[in-house]
């Protein structure tokens, strides 16, 4: 069980905490989990998931779906979409991973998270049945997170696909729309070492007759490949960033102003780079939304993009933790996410500027290092996973690119040390890795 798991369930007021926290340290310890423990944990094809859903008689035909996938945003994505949604009138079941600081952030429906006394009770209630068929640890909380919207009868679920698309364990389901937000180089090792490769299995994710919004296709060879499996697919297919004319932004305090003729002065509350091109993916994926039937007016629109953080609890994009000196965390964690966050630090004004950065041990490190500023005061740091980077190994490569600092062996340290140097008119940004921020966010909030 995770340290941020292990915080939360003993401060939770509801059940039987003990309970609770052997049922996470269950699935933790014997279920192999991706995010956690790395390749030993990656099981390619949908052959345990079709079993598991079997055991369960296929909860996710119950209701609606949206997939979402994508290289990054589609976290931000699927909580934009399911906060507009929500603000329609459905019932929204939202699974996203990883989570940050609480398992159950990965299962809510309208915006609150699944109870610990259901997570109990699935693993107590199926763990027999579904021991023999070994699930990896996203394949199980897949289907729980199914079956609970299921339970709780939601009338649509948008469903963030776990890694890559056509292997992944969520391409069971068969939903109304598939919506791919952009491609760059990640898990090269399962994916393929080109971006028409690694496009090539996002698009695993479009269906037979089923309209698919492609945010960024980048160069024309990914722009071919999604265009030829539509076409095999026979799925009505839309480019966003083609569609939007009269699209324009402009940079505010607290996010962006966004106008189209239909949505103009819209307001996306999320403030990074990257929301940009994320705005755009959201408005073509409601225009085809509605399209199809579903009923969403104007105000939801706003209202979502206004409003997402606290319809849905979204975490990690870019939030600021703190002012003076100003603090952000940010979960970018390739090359392609990393540029924004370097084009947005080149946009802060401050006096001096510190970096506490952490890196999993799989993921291109020359790249990143490559791209992140020179003119930084760095505090090198592991976050509190298996697959974490030594602070000591990354400090030494980082040595190779200009970047000098000290090293801290937890998150915290790195954190508190970097308080203690900054002044209040500096800034201080925490990333490199989803779990430095989950190790970074129990210090804020």
């Amino acid at each position: 069980m995770s340290q941020k798991d292990n915080l939360h369930a003993t401060k939770s007021p509801s059940g039987d905490l003990g309970v609770y926290s052997k049922t996470l340290q269950y699935l933790y310890s014997q279920l192999p989990e991706y995010q956690r423990v790395g390749h030993s944990a990656y099981k390619p094809g949908l052959n345990n998931s079709l079993r598991l859903d079997a055991i369960f008689d296929h909860p996710h035909r119950a209701y609606k779906t949206i997939h979402v996938g994508g290289t990054n945003g589609k976290g931000s994505t699927s909580h934009l979409l399911a906060a507009i949604l929500q603000g329609s009138g459905y019932k929204v079941g939202l699974y996203t991973s990883p989570h940050l600081v609480d398992f159950r952030e990965r299962i809510r429906v309208n915006g609150q998270m699944v109870s610990e006394e259901f997570v109990v009770d699935f693993v107590e209630k199926y763990r027999e049945q579904v021991e023999p068929i070994m699930p990896s640890f996203f394949e199980l909380t897949m289907e729980m997170a199914f079956l609970y919207f299921a339970e709780q009868k939601v009338d649509v679920a948008v469903i963030e696909v776990g890694l890559g698309g056509r292997l992944d364990s969520t391409n069971i389901i068969l939903p109304d729309l598939c919506v791919i937000t952009n491609i760059g180089l990640e898990h090269t090792q399962y994916l393929g070492d080109t971006l028409p490769k690694i496009a090539a299995e996002k698009a695993g994710i479009i269906k037979p007759n089923t309209p698919v919004v492609i945010g960024e296709a980048g160069d024309d060879d990914v722009k071919q490949v999604f265009i030829d499996k539509a076409n095999v697919e026979n799925a009505p297919i839309v480019f966003a960033e083609t569609i939007f004319a009269d699209f324009s932004t402009q940079k505010i305090n607290k996010g962006w102003r966004i106008s189209t003729s239909e949505y103009p002065n819209l307001l996306n509350s999320l403030s990074g780079f990257a929301q940009e091109k994320n705005t755009k993916t959201v408005l073509a994926a409601v225009s085809e939304l509605k399209k199809i039937g579903y009923q969403i007016p104007k105000e939801a629109v706003y209202d979502g993009f206004a409003n997402v953080v606290q319809l849905t609890g979204l975490m990690g994009r870019w939030q600021v933790l703190q002012e003076h000196p100003k603090i952000v965390c940010d979960t970018g964690h390739n090359a392609h996410g990393i540029r924004y966050i370097v084009e947005q630090l080149k946009s802060e004004k401050y006096d001096k500027l510190h970096i506490v950065f952490g890196m999993v041990n799989d993921k291109d490190v020359n790249s990143i290092l490559s791209l992140l500023p020179k003119n930084a005061v760095y505090y090198f740091t592991k976050p509190s996973n298996e697959r974490a980077l030594n602070e000591n190994i990354l400090a030494e490569q980082a040595t190779n690119f200009g970047l000098h600092g000290q090293s801290f062996e937890t998150v915290p340290q790195a954190i508190q040390s970097a308080q203690k140097n900054a002044d209040e008119n500096d800034f201080i940004f925490i990333g490199g890795s989803s779990f430095v921020v989950a190790d970074a966010l129990p210090e804020f909030i």
